[in-house]
């Protein structure tokens, strides 16, 4: 179970204070998978909400606890409980991998408490439903935009909040994701000989993606794609850059030894796009 979702629930008993546990245990007991709506219409809000937190941590799905809170909600919707117990629906609802479920219910959350502590978790739980979304490279990158929409949204939001560390650190991997995603299709371009195709996408990662881990291997097959049109300056030019940046990679290794190999060297020529990189490389404003 997620940490704060711990913490949630040990709030939420710090708050109340001891409640009849015997009168809680009894009722589990006595209602087994769940009891009815007319056995919860008997008990007050806190008692509803400790049995919803009870099925969180002790079963292995969330879905039983999602019905305990959401009778807080609806039979105490003004209740600090049911305020509570909203927050806690969606992050039962992530813990069962309902991601929908769980963005709308934390939604819902923001938009009726905005000020409340757990808006920040709430915005992270959104942010969370889209990022654990994002499977392998070869896959639609959508989920991936938006997971870095959302993680932005509590970056800037709630930058105080512990959250926002988790965000950033969240936020750099989708964004490395996405670069991988134009490498991927990049390299099958330059694997069929579609030179421009493939220059385009690694053009993106050197342009848009700069800061990931992609950067020395999009130079590297700039070169190899420009050298295979006969484009030297631009080859030149991209080795130049990942030798400014880069020296110690075997991607430079590779490119130098690709360029030599033709009696070239690393360094900047012509006035394309890479000649201005280069331009800013050299001024500290590149990287």
């Amino acid at each position: 179970m997620q940490e704060r979702g711990r913490r949630a629930m040990v709030r939420g008993r710090k708050a109340a204070g001891f409640v009849g546990g015997l009168v809680l245990t009894v009722f589990l007991a006595a209602c087994g998978g769940g009891g009815n709506e007319t056995d919860l219409e008997t008990l007050d809000a806190e008692t509803i909400y400790k049995i919803g937190e009870n099925r969180l941590a002790n079963r292995r799905r969330g879905e039983e606890a999602v019905t305990y809170f959401a009778e807080v909600e609806r039979l105490y919707p003004y209740s600090e409980w049911a305020k509570r117990a909203l927050i806690m629906q969606a992050f039962a609802y992530h813990k069962d991998r309902d991601y929908e479920n769980s963005r709308a219910t934390a939604q819902r959350y923001i938009d009726t408490y905005p000020a409340e502590e757990d808006a920040a978790y709430a915005k992270y739980l959104l942010a969370l439903s889209y990022y654990d979304q994002i499977d392998e490279v070869g896959r639609d990158q959508g989920l991936t935009f938006q997971a870095l929409q959302a993680l932005r949204a509590v970056i800037e939001e709630y930058p105080d909040s512990e959250y926002a560390k988790s965000s950033i650190l969240k936020f750099d991997l989708a964004f490395d994701h996405l670069a991988a995603k134009e490498m991927e299709i990049g390299r099958y371009y330059l694997k069929r000989k579609h030179y421009t195709a493939a220059i385009n996408r690694f053009r993106v990662v050197v342009e848009n993606f700069q800061t990931t881990t992609h950067t020395p291997e999009a130079l590297h097959r700039l070169v190899e794609a420009y050298l295979s049109l006969g484009l030297t300056d631009e080859a030149q030019t991209a080795g130049a850059i990942l030798g400014h940046n880069f020296q110690s990679t075997v991607w430079y290794e590779d490119s130098y030894a690709l360029l030599t190999g033709r009696g070239l060297k690393p360094e900047a020529k012509g006035d394309g796009w890479l000649a201005k990189v280069y331009r800013q490389v050299i001024k500290g404003e590149w990287l």
